[in-house]
């Protein structure tokens, strides 16, 4: 029977490592932590977003430059594949009113269980605190947590360690050193659904760091989006930040910095917003019947004055600033703070299974590769469903000729 060698115990190893011990083979699942799935864990402590209800086409259109990469992914593994899978597991879902797929508990914890639980039935051997350190000739060399050296020679390899964000969890970007070495094309690490840095004042920043500002539309480069935009001590974060996540770095790149606004009243035309603010203020005081006239949140009217030494009076100015509220982005928050990173393995440097051109016999699944995509379920869903081509790639290899 064909051994298979998993290396990384994240959604993508772990899916694999199903697909492959249903089919037979023997799997052993190596990963460098005491404990299997950290980062999934934590993905799911707000609520486990596993995937989104949308058409496929809109789908897959969040992928980019990758979604010719996606669409063979979701022949093998698609959202309804997913949820399907979900409910195998014994947890229902449900879809949010944005559209997006949960688990009824919301946690990760409850389904992690019971899949390592059916991991374990599918006879999947379990080996923690090894860190992989690279090839000796076919053997794939780890370090234990003691120290030793451990030597496996699988008849085919997995490797899915993930991208270079959120490193206390696993996913530290260390085997891009092995594989630059080895001569595997790669793509630097980039941040990805990340923070963007502003130049808050300092009473701004004591004042409302932590709180998020709703409903506002964003606009950038001729795109617009509504949501909620989270105000950190160093900038914005959030949903709508990570929905222009690549567009605006790619612009800070570009240019040194990217130009967004924020329309501070959706729900208000330019129009019906001038007429509240040229009604007759009397003996308000400006600031008093601002607010009112407004609608404001105490957020939204202190970002207005952010960087201003006193707010224009002139009402069609007023008008135009809050619906058009210019915000300046000027770098990313660091790598390591990033939900998931762009960057990795170069899709050319892997054939249709996402095998290694250059190491045949190994192959690289998850967010080791080169894509990208905003929050909203396309991480969860881009990382099982390229496991599944991984998986059917390994299946073919490994097949009597």
């Amino acid at each position: 029977m064909p051994h298979i060698a998993v290396i990384g115990g994240g959604p993508a190893g772990l899916r694999a490592a199903e697909i492959l011990a249903e089919a037979g083979h023997g799997v052993t699942v190596f990963d460098q932590k005491p404990s299997f799935g950290r980062k999934f864990l934590m993905a799911g402590r707000g609520g486990l977003n596993l995937t989104h209800s949308e058409p496929a086409p809109d789908f897959l259109k969040k992928y980019g430059a990758a979604e010719t990469l996606m669409a063979r992914a979701f022949e093998r593994f698609s959202p309804k594949d997913l949820v399907e899978w979900c409910h195998g597991m014994g947890l229902k879902t449900f879809v949010g009113t944005s559209g997006r797929v949960y688990p009824e508990t919301m946690k990760a914890s409850p389904l992690l269980r019971a899949w390592l639980k059916r991991l374990d039935g599918l006879g999947v051997r379990f080996c923690p605190r090894h860190r992989w350190q690279g090839w000796e000739g076919d053997a794939l060399v780890f370090q234990t947590s003691t120290g030793e050296a451990v030597r496996f020679t699988p008849d085919a390899t997995l490797i899915a360690l993930g991208g270079a964000s959120w490193p206390h969890l696993g996913s530290d970007g260390q085997w891009a050193n092995i594989f630059g070495k080895a001569d595997i094309a790669l793509s630097p690490f980039r941040p990805a659904n990340c923070g963007f840095l502003v130049s808050w004042s300092e009473i701004f920043r004591t004042k409302h760091a932590g709180e998020p500002l709703k409903p506002v539309t964003l606009s950038f480069a001729g795109n617009e989006k509504r949501g909620e935009v989270m105000i950190t001590e160093k900038g914005v974060e959030g949903s709508l930040i990570y929905a222009f996540g690549a567009a605006l770095r790619d612009a800070i790149e570009a240019k040194g910095k990217a130009d967004i606004t924020l329309d501070l009243r959706p729900d208000l035309s330019q129009e019906a917003l001038l007429k509240r603010l040229s009604a007759p203020r009397g003996s308000q005081s400006f600031s008093n019947f601002l607010r009112k006239a407004s609608g404001l949140s105490p957020l939204a009217l202190s970002l207005l004055r952010e960087g201003q030494k006193d707010l224009p009076l002139d009402p069609e100015v007023l008008a135009a600033r809050i619906k058009a509220m210019p915000l300046a982005l000027t770098g990313t928050a660091p790598l390591a703070r990033a939900i998931s990173t762009a960057g990795g393995v170069r899709l050319d440097a892997v054939d249709d299974h996402l095998m290694l051109k250059a190491r045949p016999g190994v192959f690289v699944a998850g967010e080791m590769l080169d894509w990208e995509a905003p929050t909203g379920g396309y991480l969860l869903q881009g990382c099982f469903s390229t496991a599944a081509i991984a998986a059917e790639g390994i299946k073919a290899f490994l097949a009597p000729a």
